[in-house]
């Protein structure tokens, strides 16, 4: 009777774990992130490139994740590759942020005139203070 209880529940969690992964990659096609990203940063011929990396990258961390793969890459790998994913997050939050509009309606509705670097700044250091905030407090409990 285990043995079937952890077949199903294998198959529950495999299943949700295809269904999130294609609904964040399809989330990422449909608002045309991606390409956007690659013409901003002068890529546009890239594009094919960019989107094979971005899901062996996903592939990779769903790997790493499930099976728990120690990579001993020592604190200097780490560094590296904690800017790495927190650069992709940044600008993967800033693409959708540009893609639905919300700066100018930011502004618009909050009649700012001035200061919109000031409060993309402002937004990036937020999101760093609250990552160190987690990585320093609540995990260390």
């Amino acid at each position: 009777m285990q043995i079937i209880q952890n077949i199903i529940l294998a198959v529950i969690g495999f299943s949700g774990g295809i269904a999130v992964a294609g609904g964040v990659f399809a989330f990422i096609s449909i608002l045309g992130i991606i390409p956007r990203m690659a013409d901003r940063m002068g890529l546009a011929s890239h594009i094919y490139q960019m989107e094979t990396v971005i899901a062996a990258g996903g592939i990779a961390g769903c790997i790493i994740s499930i099976f728990q793969v120690h990579v001993a890459i020592g604190t200097a790998g780490l560094i590296i590759v904690g800017l790495f994913a927190g650069a992709f997050v940044g600008s993967l939050a800033m693409a959708l942020a540009e893609t639905l509009k919300v700066f100018p309606v930011l502004c618009q509705r909050a009649n700012l005139k001035f200061g919109l670097p000031v409060l993309v700044t402002a937004l990036g250091v937020g999101k760093a203070l609250g990552s160190l905030f987690q990585l320093c407090f609540v995990r260390m409990k």
